[in-house]
């Protein structure tokens, strides 16, 4: 059996977009879950749109991701170069393109944009162009004759008028298109370069790729590719047209949604891991339901024939809950390194950040939910009275005064602020008074923290703020009750 080769071919233009590191994913879990080679091949033929902070972008998304490429640009595995731009230097293209001449299936062709543009018609509202083979039937004298004259020109494909091409797909099955619907596409520019398409088959086939993952945006192309496979006599990989994703409206994931690519999600402070994670399920699904897996498990589940021909929905609420498992599981000290920045955005006092941190790592599911979780422990906000009334510990503005007036003098006497030792010194209180301990430290918690929901007791606040700042706040809520 063939050994398996995938490979990942970017265009660098911009942000890593979702649909595109879904595919990186999906291209890496095919090849690694059938012990073959991950390829990367930068396909930069397109140089108006080239833009030279995407190559960085795609390193450090792979890397970032775990996504390492087993050949690429950095790693020459034999099937060099892996960079198009580099690949059209030595005249491949051209080479292969000049062969089809040769055998009839492509020719020359010198149309200039005004002819070019009179061949445009409008179908279903659509504009679209349908060239005409005007070019195909010149004679070897009158090709030369514009060689001569230095005319530019491009060459294009030669599809027949009659009969239908069947291109077969991993997922979707045998996709059927008339001839006469497909187009004389261009393969080399006037500028040398070869089209997308073009290149993408000459280079699939030289670096025995064996499997191509793609957006099913493609399917509408697809035949065209069979056709070039048919042209050159060459075999075609499988290919694995993947669904659309879409936002919670059931629209196609725009690039203005604010969270369509990696590098937006690792801004807003989801984890890689989670976002990998995610991303794997756009579309795939584990026969058993599992939801959460890691880059190693996903490698030894994924198989491709169970992905979706279905749109896949980016929701949100999904990816923050599963953000929120990874933190959860997250090792304490990765968890702090990563969101020491966004405490000291909210806090500035010289308190221990660790303690505040270990309070909100299971309570969050981005980092940045922490900072109005946390930003009390600064200052305490202004809050209304109505704010000590509880149902549930029989508590009201009423009550808390009294508890907060008898507990003011047994803090300022207590030495110890450790929560432990708190805890045991008010809850001795309360079995003094007869209260339970909810009612007890209702209103202290509420004076420490001015909030309704913290991440942690009212003990626990007072050890990290310390004595004086305790004492200073329940004395500012003994004031707003009087």
């Amino acid at each position: 059996m063939k050994k398996i080769r995938t490979r990942f071919a970017p265009s660098p233009t911009g942000k890593m977009h979702v649909g595109n590191l879904r595919t990186a994913l999906y291209t890496y879990l095919i090849a690694k879950h059938g012990g073959g080679d991950f390829v990367l091949r930068i396909e930069d033929t397109d140089q108006e749109r080239f833009v030279e902070e995407a190559l960085d972008i795609i390193y450090r998304t792979l890397d970032a991701t775990g996504l390492i490429p087993d050949e690429g640009p950095d790693k020459d595995g034999g099937y060099g170069p892996y960079v198009q731009s580099e690949r059209v230097k030595s005249g491949l293209y051209k080479k292969y393109a000049e062969e089809l001449i040769e055998k009839g299936e492509a020719y020359y062709c010198f149309c200039d944009e005004e002819r070019l543009a009179s061949l445009r018609q409008e179908v279903g509202g659509k504009e679209i162009s349908v060239y005409d083979k005007h070019c195909l039937h010149l004679s070897k004298e009158e090709i030369q004759e514009k060689f001569d004259a230095n005319l530019p020109y491009v060459i294009r494909i030669n599809i027949p008028n009659e009969g239908e091409t069947t291109f077969h797909d991993e997922i979707y099955g045998d996709i059927s298109q008339p001839n006469e619907e497909l187009d004389d596409m261009i393969l080399i520019k006037s500028d040398g370069y070869p089209t997308y398409n073009f290149a993408n088959v000459i280079d699939d086939h030289l670096m025995g790729i064996t499997h191509v993952v793609r957006g099913n945006e493609y399917l509408s192309s697809a035949p065209k590719y069979t056709r070039l496979y048919n042209a050159l006599g060459w075999e075609e990989p499988k290919y694995i047209h993947c669904p659309l994703i879409t936002n919670e409206d059931h629209q196609k994931l725009s690039k203005r949604s604010g969270h369509s690519s990696y590098e937006d999600l690792i801004e807003q402070g989801f984890v890689p891991e989670a976002v990998v994670n995610f991303v794997a399920l756009l579309g795939w699904s584990s026969p058993d339901n599992q939801e959460i897996f890691s880059l190693e498990q996903l490698v030894e589940s994924f198989d491709y024939k169970h992905i979706s021909k279905s749109p896949a929905v980016f929701d949100m609420v999904k990816l923050r809950w599963m953000n929120g498992e990874y933190l959860k599981s997250m090792d304490f000290d990765t968890f702090y390194q990563n969101a020491e920045p966004y405490i000291k955005k909210v806090i500035s006092k010289d308190l221990d950040l660790k303690k505040i941190a270990a309070l909100v790592k299971t309570r969050i599911e981005t980092y940045p939910d922490l900072c109005e979780m946390i930003d009390f422990f600064e200052e305490v906000p202004e809050y209304e009275i109505e704010m000590y009334q509880n149902k549930r510990n029989k508590c009201n503005p009423e009550k808390s005064l009294s508890i907060l007036k008898e507990v003011l003098p047994l803090l300022e006497k207590q030495e110890d602020y450790s929560n432990d030792a708190l805890f045991s010194m008010l809850k001795q209180y309360g079995e003094e008074k007869g209260y339970k301990i909810g009612l007890v430290m209702w209103p202290i918690r509420t004076a420490v923290s001015g909030k309704r929901m913290t991440p942690g007791g009212a003990t626990e606040i007072m050890e990290i703020i310390g004595k004086e700042e305790s004492l200073k706040r329940i004395q500012s809520g003994i004031d707003k009750l009087q």
